[in-house]
């Protein structure tokens, strides 16, 4: 009687493991990794600052040693009102182990002459790495107040970097109303929308908010807080990374629990 392939296969298990085919595709390499964070309220009352700066640096410096990161950007409110803290925090962030890039946020309340002093940029800053562009916008003033970003600013940035693969563009503030503490900023969605090479906008402000929503198109994320007195239940950040065929992915992460939450995977460049 024949004896059947899948017969032979039941007897001796261990020579599946030569039956699956040969060159299985190898994933995308990682060309760029890096995190965000928001929300720090360095010195604000009654909370333990010190503690969540020291978890979010231990935190992200392992991830760097474990995982690799190019830097990591903290979009906004990195202090609590109180313009002498500034230098503090500064000391304090100077342990990571990588570089790290900031926003102004509307608890951010210092001139920006005192900003460009302090981190060696104005409030409104740019940065290329490789094939990917950076804009780092300012929605807030020495008043905190909310406000939408400097679309004329925007609108020369996007320009600039036109030939770049992709844009990842950080605002404290959302530029829309679908938070409670989002400001309605028509203009400016339609221009990123409107620019091919934008794959992401990155906000902070809404410390409940630690997902996705979507505009024109566009993904707009948020990653909760790590500091502060409010918001969602654990303390977190949010990874990207690109990929070399120009795909990338966005997730949120709870150091302490090690869950990966709101995952979102994108394409570049149409």
């Amino acid at each position: 009687m024949p004896f059947a392939r899948r017969d032979f296969l039941k007897v001796f298990p261990a020579l599946s493991l030569f039956t699956a085919p040969f060159g299985k595709p190898e994933p995308p390499r990682t060309v760029l990794r890096f995190a965000v964070a928001s929300d720090g309220h360095y010195g604000q009352p009654d909370t333990d600052f010190e503690s969540t700066h020291n978890d979010i640096i231990r935190w992200l410096n392992q991830e760097k040693l474990q995982k690799g990161l190019e830097f990591v950007v903290f979009n906004g409110d990195l202090i609590h009102d109180e313009p002498t803290l500034l230098y503090d925090l500064k000391s304090t962030l100077k342990r990571l182990t990588f570089p790290f890039y900031v926003t102004r946020g509307n608890h951010d309340r210092v001139g920006n002459d005192v900003w460009r002093d302090t981190w060696g940029y104005p409030t409104n800053h740019s940065f290329a790495r490789g094939d990917y562009a950076f804009l780092l916008g300012d929605t807030s003033n020495e008043k905190g107040e909310y406000l939408c970003p400097d679309a004329a600013w925007l609108r020369g940035e996007l320009a600039k970097y036109s030939g770049k693969k992709g844009i990842f563009v950080f605002l404290h503030i959302t530029p829309a109303k679908w938070t409670a503490n989002g400001v309605d900023c028509p203009e400016v969605r339609e221009l990123l929308e409107k620019t091919p090479n934008v794959l992401g906008m990155f906000h902070g402000h809404d410390h409940d908010e630690d997902g996705q929503k979507t505009s024109g198109g566009k993904p707009y994320f948020f990653d909760g807080h790590f500091g502060g007195n409010w918001g969602t239940t654990y303390k977190g950040y949010r990874i990207v990374e690109v990929y070399e065929d120009g795909t990338w992915q966005s997730y949120q992460y709870n150091p302490a629990a090690s869950p990966i939450i709101n995952a979102y995977s994108g394409k570049g460049k149409p």
